[in-house]
């Protein structure tokens, strides 16, 4: 009688020692999970004990590795884990990791398969547009080590694709470019959940919104700025979740153009969804960007968009503004023109909806497992 006993799945790692409080960080936690969920045996390596931001969100089947917190730890730490685990793929998370991981399977000497991820455009990074040649030549060079060392290269959209082919010498046949899981299962739930800030309550003006790390790459003294001009047309208010090292910089330049009792940064929120839900319009103001999870999130929340035409993945998310108006980099006036437009006249949340249909983790999980060269059990992705 033929055996019908199906195999188990390889086991799988997601490494990331350098996991902070980013994009990255929930995609891998979700990518992790979804791994596991389908039946892949599933290890979420960081570095360091204690919590992490979104490990609220991991499911009990993956186990952390938890590598030493010292950086000159780092390579020999993951060569025992490879020497012990012995997974089938790992996946680095960041550039930041990729020189070990690669490193470490060499030393290791197994034959663990090596995939990176790239999440934004390489040539708009500060290193590789340097004024210092040699440290331009340097990036450049460790970069095209990187791509030829892996076993794969996946890329969040189709814009940071082609820049790598550009920028790194690599063939497009060798990268797979696969989604990023911004929609979870529960995202309705979760956009349903009330909120305690006063500024959402029934009644109160409109709410800009916008959300990410307080960095320069943000914009969002940009987005200041061409608020401060749509509040001197309509009774509106601009709320910017996230933390980071702008905090300050954004306070004074609200309160010189004489917004600041209009501007709140509340920091980091545990469920940004319910406040998309409630938000008037949501505006992504980056000068560079590979596949903004909080757009999708928005447009699947039913909020009307407004983004910079930044590489790359707005224009791909919006197509080519069909869902949602795109502006120039750094044009404070087109800004401030089509968030006054969108509070006016807001599109219709279904078309929306429409517009994020292919950013599930569900549909995340079977990219990478494909890349992976992983079958699941029946009924998995």
């Amino acid at each position: 009688m033929e055996d019908r006993t199906e195999s188990p799945a390889p086991r799988v790692a997601v490494y990331a020692p350098s996991f902070d409080a980013g994009g990255v960080e929930r995609n891998m936690v979700l990518l992790a999970s979804g791994f596991a969920e389908a039946g892949v045996p599933t290890d979420l390596v960081v570095a360091g004990d204690g919590a992490r931001p979104f490990f609220d969100r991991l499911s009990p089947a993956v186990a952390v590795i938890r590598l030493p917190p010292a950086r000159r730890q780092r390579l020999g730490a993951t060569v025992d884990y490879l020497r012990n685990a012995r997974p089938h793929a790992l996946l680095s998370a960041k550039q930041d990791d990729d020189g070990y991981a690669l490193q470490a399977r060499r030393v290791a000497g197994v034959g663990t398969r090596v995939f990176v991820r790239f999440g934004t455009h390489v040539s708009a990074q500060p290193q590789m547009r340097s004024w210092n040649p040699l440290r331009r030549w340097w990036h450049h060079r460790r970069l095209r080590w990187i791509l030829g060392a892996a076993d794969g290269v996946i890329c969040v959209s189709a814009g940071v694709a082609e820049d790598l082919v550009r920028v790194g010498g690599v063939s497009a046949e060798r990268l797979r470019v696969v989604r990023n899981p911004a929609l979870t299962p529960d995202l309705e739930r979760l956009a349903g959940a009330p909120v305690d800030h006063p500024w959402f309550q029934t009644g109160q003006p409109p709410v800009v919104l916008a959300a990410g790390r307080l960095a320069g790459v943000k914009r969002f003294d940009d987005l200041v700025r061409a608020f401060a001009g749509v509040a001197g047309a309509v009774d509106c208010r601009l709320v910017i979740l996230g933390e980071g090292r702008e905090r300050s910089l954004l306070q004074r330049l609200a309160a010189g153009l004489g917004v600041s009792a209009r501007v709140d940064l509340p920091g980091h929120v545990a469920n940004p969804l319910a406040f998309m839900r409630r938000a008037a319009v949501f505006v992504l103001s980056s000068e560079r960007e590979g596949s903004p999870n909080v757009l999708a999130e928005a447009l699947a929340c039913g909020t009307p968009v407004v983004a910079t035409d930044c590489p790359s993945g707005p224009r791909e998310i919006l197509a080519d503004g069909r869902y949602g108006t795109l502006v120039p980099v750094g044009d404070v006036d087109a800004l401030g023109g089509a968030i006054l437009a969108v509070l006016r006249d807001p599109p219709a949340p279904a078309l929306l909806r429409e517009a994020v249909a292919a950013h599930t983790v569900s549909a995340a999980v079977a990219g990478y497992l494909a890349a992976f060269g992983v079958r699941v059990r029946d009924g998995g992705p």
